[in-house]
């Protein structure tokens, strides 16, 4: 695997996946290129990484360029604690008003213009911003956050009872569709698949070890992501236990789910198929 380069975002929920090759555990002839889901979608598109996992919208968009490995994903089944919308109102009063999207997710951005469109029917005008809670907050009606920032934001606003509306976009699309919720799925460029086979092969291989290793040792993991995190070692337990890290036949059904709400709301081109490695 020599010459590979594997994204790796830096939030604390793939810890699980990542933590054997990390470690040491496990052999890796990769070099790990960290940074946030929106940097990695970047380089992986720009072919800068040969493995990543990748926002399930950026798949949509571009699934002619790119292969799906199996059995992995960054998915919940309703609460998933580090997506949330904060409001100054309910959602279904925010008609024409203005609301902040971090630059940091690309997923999370489309779950909320969806709801918006078809769960709230509610049409607002949206500014994509920095993720500083408390200027988002100033500038607009509602602002979207993920990962540490939201779960932090959401920390605040109930130890000071703030007078904010807290929405879990997992809990929300859960309600509206009853399906479970994929923000994440692992792929390798298609043409480096196919002129490297054998070596795309090994490294999903290692991916899903290394994952079931992870889950094996929560305890160790929980405990390093309390060194990464300001977050209370209570929240974090929690979190863990909203995070799923498989993709089998109901996951790929709702993944489908949320690329056909994408498309009728105009935020993909094309009807999506999903395509794997060796299939």
């Amino acid at each position: 695997m020599s010459g590979l380069r594997l994204g790796q975002v830096e939030y604390i929920n793939y810890l699980p996946v990542y933590y054997a090759l990390e470690e040491g555990i496990l052999p890796l002839e990769a070099e790990l290129v960290k940074g946030s889901p929106t940097r990695l979608n970047r380089l992986f598109l720009d072919g800068e990484l040969e493995v990543t996992s990748l926002s399930s919208i950026e798949y949509a968009r571009n699934a002619d360029r790119c292969l799906i490995l199996p059995d992995l994903s960054i998915s919940a089944d309703g609460r998933v604690a580090n997506i949330l919308f904060f409001s100054k109102m309910p959602v279904t009063e925010l008609e024409g008003k203005k609301v902040c999207l971090t630059e940091t997710s690309a997923t999370s951005v489309v779950l909320l213009k969806i709801l918006f469109d078809h769960y709230y029917h509610v049409d607002v005008q949206f500014e994509t911003a920095p993720s500083d809670f408390d200027r988002m907050m100033l500038k607009a009606d509602g602002a979207l956050l993920i990962g540490d920032e939201a779960i932090l934001a959401h920390q605040r606003v109930k130890e000071k009872h703030l007078p904010y509306q807290v929405t879990d976009l997992g809990d929300a699309w859960k309600q509206f569709t009853g399906e479970k919720m994929v923000y994440a799925i692992w792929v390798v460029r298609r043409d480096y698949a196919e002129a490297n086979p054998m070596k795309a092969k090994e490294l999903a291989k290692t991916l899903l070890e290394s994952k079931k290793i992870g889950m094996s040792r929560l305890p160790e993991i929980i405990a390093l992501a309390q060194k990464k995190s300001p977050l209370p070692v209570s929240v974090i337990k929690d979190y863990f236990k909203r995070i799923r890290y498989e993709f089998d036949e109901s996951d790929r059904h709702a993944l489908l789910t949320f690329y056909n709400y994408a498309y009728k709301s105009g935020l993909i081109e094309d009807r999506v198929r999903l395509r794997f490695l060796g299939e």
